[in-house]
């Protein structure tokens, strides 16, 4: 369901700060990793927004090697920011490893995450914030004016965004979103099976929708980025096959093999027809289909059974 948000009032801006269980309404976690060129603009925004809801904000450098890291010292030391805290990884460690890092430095229950890239409207957080008073998790659907990613990487997405879909059984209209609210705990209790790269947005949505928690889609406007892209073709091309195989075994196992069972069953009913009625005899192959079909179902079911489980 795609909600299109609220405008926040004084009225809803208190509640959201009462619904926090730290000592602050709600902490904004941005991971960073050679961002020079934007990460000025990104702090000094995110700047005034947590200084007005007196909120806390947390960058979680990933081994910066561009000059990120040499700024943000300047900026925390300044004190310009006296809500800003900066977390530095010595190495590169990933997108999703500088998330887990900032949450489990957050001091609220209530998390926002942002990229570093200029490429999410921090305007919009305040009305995430509110939204997500009411919803486990708020998600800035970008759907609002035109992607200005390149078609490539906007039909990978689309593939993906499908794929999942079909295992949540409920549409998705943006599976990996950098700018989304969700409440540490929930967070918590899925953070195994979370990985460290860019697929932690998609699987923590994949998780909390076949899981059935509220996930909300409020429309966002969404920028080109500031900078080079992170995006390696061959090796992201690879994780995105993984990954589509990964979501499917671990939240769905029996859906994700429904196709294959389908197509093997298909080709069973095929050749006993033939075998039947044409040789009038029971060939190896048709048996060999016969097993493969068991095999797959059986496999599914235990996968399955091991999911619910767990």
């Amino acid at each position: 369901m795609v909600e299109t948000g609220i405008q926040p009032t004084r009225d809803t801006f208190i509640k959201a700060r009462s619904g926090a269980i730290g000592d602050v309404p709600y902490s904004v976690v941005v991971p960073c990793y050679n961002e020079i060129g934007a990460i000025d603009e990104t702090t000094r925004d995110l700047a005034g927004i947590t200084a007005a809801a007196g909120a806390e904000l947390i960058v979680v450098d990933d081994g910066s090697v561009d000059g990120t890291r040499e700024r943000l010292a300047e900026i925390e030391s300044s004190g310009s920011i006296p809500q800003l805290s900066v977390v530095r990884h010595s190495t590169n460690l990933g997108y999703g490893a500088a998330i887990k890092t900032g949450v489990r430095r957050a001091r609220s229950e209530l998390i926002v995450i942002i990229d570093a890239d200029g490429t999410y409207p921090c305007e919009q957080i305040p009305e995430l914030v509110v939204e997500a008073q009411s919803a486990d998790m708020v998600v800035g659907a970008r759907i609002a004016g035109k992607d200005p990613q390149p078609w490539i990487r906007r039909s990978a997405k689309n593939v993906l965004r499908a794929h999942c879909s079909w295992l949540v059984g409920e549409r998705i209209p943006d599976l990996n979103s950098g700018l989304r609210v969700f409440r540490k705990p929930i967070f918590e209790q899925f953070a195994k099976i979370l990985p460290s790269g860019f697929s932690l947005t998609t699987t923590i949505t994949v998780a909390m929708m076949r899981n059935r928690f509220n996930v909300v889609f409020v429309p966002i406007t969404y920028f080109e980025r500031v900078g080079r892209s992170k995006i390696r073709p061959v090796a992201d091309t690879l994780g995105f096959m993984q990954l589509i195989l990964r979501t499917g075994m671990t939240f769905a196992p029996l859906r994700l093999l429904l196709p294959l069972i389908l197509l093997l069953g298909a080709g069973f009913a095929a050749s006993l027809w033939y075998d039947v009625f044409v040789l009038r005899d029971l060939t190896d192959k048709t048996l060999m289909l016969l097993l493969f079909v068991m095999n797959t179902v059986l496999f599914g079911l235990l996968a399955d059974m091991i999911d619910k489980r767990s």
